[in-house]
C-alpha cells in the first residue's frame, strides 16, 4: 500500500464545453440533462434506434440537446469530453477514437464525484463480485443507527447524480460500485472502501481476470482512513498492497475466524473488532452476536463484518453496529426462507446468479436438495460441485445450460441423484419444486441457488424467485 498524499483534480466547469454522452438509458439521460443545465453543448450518441430511443431523443431534443441515434461508434466533431453509460465496453470504437484524440472518458459516477459541492458527504465505497448490495444496505442501517444522515446509493439503483445534486443533506453515503462504474471513475477518492471478494465475472466486458481485478481495485485509490479487505481472499489484500492511498490510511481485514490486530472477526459467536480500539495488540471490542445477522449464513456474516469495518472507520460506536445489524432486513431472493413443508426448509437464493454466490449459499446448509441451472455466461461448475458434493442429497436441474452442471456432477458427485428437467415453460418451476420434495428428507433444505442467470426462462432473478416461492406455497397447500 503506497502511502502518499493523494490529491484529485476536480473540475466541474462545463460552460460552452462540447460533451458527448454515450448511451441513453438510466444514466445517460440524467447526465445529458445535468450537463446541458450547466451550459455544456451536449450531443448524445446511441447504438439503438427503436421506438423507445426515439421517444427519449425527442425529450432531450426539446431541451436543446443534439441526439444521434443508430451511431454510437463515431466521435462527434469537437468533442472535449465523453460521459458514458457504465455498460459501454472499453473496446468500443468511440473510445478508441477518443483515446487517439486525447479526449477523457468519464462514467456517471465520475460526473457525480466532480459535481459534489465543497461540503459534500464523504463516500464509504463497497465493491466485490458478490454481496455488494447486502453489505451496502447493512452499512446504511448501521450508520442510521448511529444517528447519521445517510443513504444506500450507486449501483444499488439510486443515482449518485440525483443524490449529489439533490437538496437533501447527508453526513456520509454508503456507495455500492460495480467494476464497470469504477473503470470509468478515475478521480474517485473514497473516505474508506472495501473489496468483499473476487471471482471471475463480466470477463467478456473487462477482457481478462487481471483487468477485472484492476478495476475493482480502483476503489482503494486515494482512501483516507481504511482499505477493508477479505482475509480469506488473498486477491483483495493484493489490491490493497497495490493501491496509492493518503498517508495514515490503514489496511483492515475481516475474517470468519479469530481476528488478529487490525482485523474484525468472530470469537465464540461474537463479532469483534481488533482494528478500531486502543491497544489492538491486546484488546478487542465486542460489536454484535452472530445471531444479530440476518440470515446468519457464513457469507452474510462476512458481509456484516465488512459493513462494520467501514462504519467503525467512520467513527461509529459499537452499539450502533449491533443495532444496525438487528434492524437490517435483506432484500427478497437472497437466502430468503420461504416455508417449511413436512420438516423440509425451502430457501430462495435466486440472486445467486454465478458460481461464487451459489458456493456461498450451499455452504450455509448441511443437507441440500439443490435446484440449479439457467444461463451459465461462460462459467465452469467443476470447482463449485467438488466443494459442495458432500452436502448434496439430490439435484434438480433446469434451464438452457443445465448440461454443464450435470456433467460436473457426473465427474465430482456421481452418487448424487439428479433430475434433469427438459422444459422451459412457466410450469417448469412447479415441477422442479415437486421433484425436489420427492428427493428431500425431514431436516433437509431445498435450495434454489441457480449459479446461473435467469433470462433463458424468466425476465430476471426476481421473477425466478417469485416462481419458486409460488411453487412452494402450492406444495404446502
Amino acid at each position: 500500500m503506497g502511502s502518499r498524499k493523494v490529491t484529485s483534480s476536480v473540475s466541474a466547469d462545463f460552460q460552452g464545453k462540447h460533451v458527448t454522452v454515450a448511451g441513453l438509458g438510466v444514466s445517460g439521460i440524467p447526465a445529458a440533462k445535468v450537463l446541458h443545465a450547466r451550459g455544456a453543448l451536449v450531443t448524445v450518441v446511441n447504438d439503438g434506434d427503436d421506438a423507445r430511443a426515439r421517444e427519449q431523443a425527442a425529450e432531450l431534443e426539446a431541451l436543446g440537446v443534439t441526439v444521434r441515434l443508430g451511431d454510437g461508434a463515431t466521435l462527434p466533431e469537437g468533442t472535449e469530453l465523453i460521459v458514458t453509460a457504465p455498460g459501454w465496453k472499453p473496446d468500443k470504437p468511440l473510445f478508441t477514437a477518443a483515446r487517439e484524440a486525447g479526449v477523457e472518458v468519464w462514467g456517471d459516477v465520475e460526473l457525480a464525484w466532480r459535481l459534489r459541492g465543497p461540503d459534500a458527504a464523504p463516500w464509504l465505497a463497497i465493491t466485490g463480485t458478490n454481496g455488494k448490495t447486502t453489505t451496502t444496505q447493512m452499512l446504511a442501517s448501521i450508520l442510521k443507527a448511529a444517528g447519521l444522515r445517510t443513504a444506500a446509493v450507486g449501483n444499488i439503483g439510486v443515482s449518485l447524480l440525483d443524490v449529489v445534486l439533490g437538496e437533501e443533506q447527508y453526513d456520509v453515503l454508503a456507495v455500492e460500485l460495480s467494476s464497470y462504474q469504477l473503470h470509468w471513475a478515475p478521480s474517485l477518492r473514497a473516505h474508506s472502501a472495501a473489496v468483499l471478494n473476487l471471482a471471475p465475472d463480466h470477463l467478456d466486458w473487462h477482457g481478462s481476470m487481471e483487468a477485472y481485478a484492476r478495476d475493482k481495485g480502483r476503489v482503494y485509490e486515494g482512501n483516507r482512513v481504511a482499505c477493508v479487505y477479505n482475509v480469506a481472499d488473498k486477491a483483495t489484500e493484493d489490491l490493497v498492497r497495490e493501491a496509492d492511498v493518503e498517508e495514515g490510511c490503514r489496511a483492515i481485514g475481516f475474517t470468519l475466524g479469530s481476528p488478529g490486530p487490525s482485523q474484525l472477526g468472530v470469537v465464540d459467536g461474537i463479532l469483534v473488532d481488533r482494528a478500531f480500539v486502543e491497544n489492538r495488540q491486546k484488546n478487542a471490542q465486542e460489536l454484535a452476536e452472530v445471531s444479530d445477522v440476518n440470515p446468519p449464513a457464513p457469507h452474510n456474516i462476512a458481509n456484516a463484518l465488512a459493513a462494520a469495518a467501514l462504519a467503525r472507520a467512520f467513527g461509529v460506536p459499537a452499539k450502533a453496529v449491533r443495532d444496525g445489524l438487528r434492524a437490517f432486513t435483506p432484500d427478497a431472493h437472497r437466502i430468503a426462507h420461504v416455508a417449511d413443508v413436512d420438516g423440509v426448509a425451502y430457501v430462495d437464493d435466486s440472486k445467486a446468479t454465478n458460481t461464487h454466490a451459489a458456493e456461498a449459499s450451499l455452504a450455509a446448509y448441511e443437507s441440500i436438495v439443490w435446484i440449479a441451472g439457467g444461463l451459465a455466461k461462460g462459467a465452469s461448475f467443476d470447482e463449485l460441485v467438488a466443494k459442495s458434493a458432500k452436502r448434496l442429497r439430490g439435484v434438480v436441474l433446469i434451464g438452457a445450460d443445465r448440461a454443464l452442471i450435470r456433467e460436473a456432477l457426473a465427474r465430482h458427485a456421481p452418487e448424487v441423484p439428479v433430475v434433469d428437467l427438459d422444459r422451459t415453460d412457466t410450469g417448469a418451476m412447479l415441477q422442479a419444486v415437486t421433484e425436489a420434495k420427492r428427493l428431500a428428507r425431514p431436516g433437509d433444505t431445498v435450495l434454489l441457488a441457480p449459479a446461473c442467470a435467469s433470462m433463458d426462462m424468466f425476465t430476471n432473478y426476481n421473477k425466478r424467485g417469485d416462481a419458486f416461492a409460488e411453487a412452494v406455497r402450492e406444495l404446502g397447500s
